[in-house]
């Protein structure tokens, strides 16, 4: 389904004014905060918020007049929230096995919708996004009794401005859409858990 969205919307704006189409490509960085929510915490796992950063290339196909786009990026993310096991000895306080820190290949993929102002869209242009992002896992398990997924899915919503045609300074929130362990080994049994990566990112891309 995700797939077949994507296609109609890019044949779309292949299909209309595409002679005088806009393609520009920069550079682009930024903060995120994420968590691993854990929908079933009877185990006592739970994960914490952590604050990494974000850094990468990043291109846009704009349709001018309509004000439609689509932007492609590809980050390395540093994704550094804390996953584990509540002591029984130290109520609130994550065990040592913990799993901090995790490196990303990040390719979030936007369809992003333009205002236009009258008088200052030269200098100033509001927009919303939102689309897919898909981070491939570069590092190993640091755990055995913890099996992460290689692929995490998230679903972005944001908004942003554009300044002076070049900069883009925007925030999104990323909804995960798939479970990011395959399992987790407490040493009795081997259970499926539900646990979703959630992340606010706040970025700032410079267009040549």
């Amino acid at each position: 389904m995700m797939k077949k969205f994507l296609l109609v919307v890019v044949v779309a704006l292949l299909g209309v004014g595409a002679c005088n189409a806009q393609f520009r490509f920069g550079v682009k960085a930024g903060l995120n905060l994420n968590k691993i929510d854990f929908k079933d915490v009877s185990n006592n796992l739970d994960g914490t918020n952590g604050v990494g950063y974000t850094l990468g290339l990043m291109t846009e196909f704009q349709v001018p007049i309509i004000g439609l786009c689509l932007d492609a990026s590809l980050m390395y993310t540093r994704m550094n929230s804390e996953s584990g096991i509540y002591t029984s000895d130290a109520p609130g306080t994550l065990s040592d096995e913990t799993v901090v820190g995790k490196n990303f290949l990040e390719i979030p993929i936007n369809i992003k919708y333009k205002f236009t102002l009258p008088v200052v869209n030269n200098i100033i242009a509001p927009y919303i996004y939102t689309g897919p992002s898909f981070a491939i896992k570069l590092d190993k398990n640091t755990f055995d009794y913890i099996k992460a997924r290689t692929c995490q899915v998230a679903w972005n919503v944001g908004v942003g401005v554009e300044l002076i045609k070049h900069l883009q300074v925007g925030a999104s929130y990323g909804f995960g859409i798939n479970n990011v362990f395959n399992k987790i080994d407490l040493g009795v049994t081997t259970t499926e858990v539900k646990a979703k990566n959630n992340y606010w990112t706040i970025s700032a891309a410079y267009l040549f």
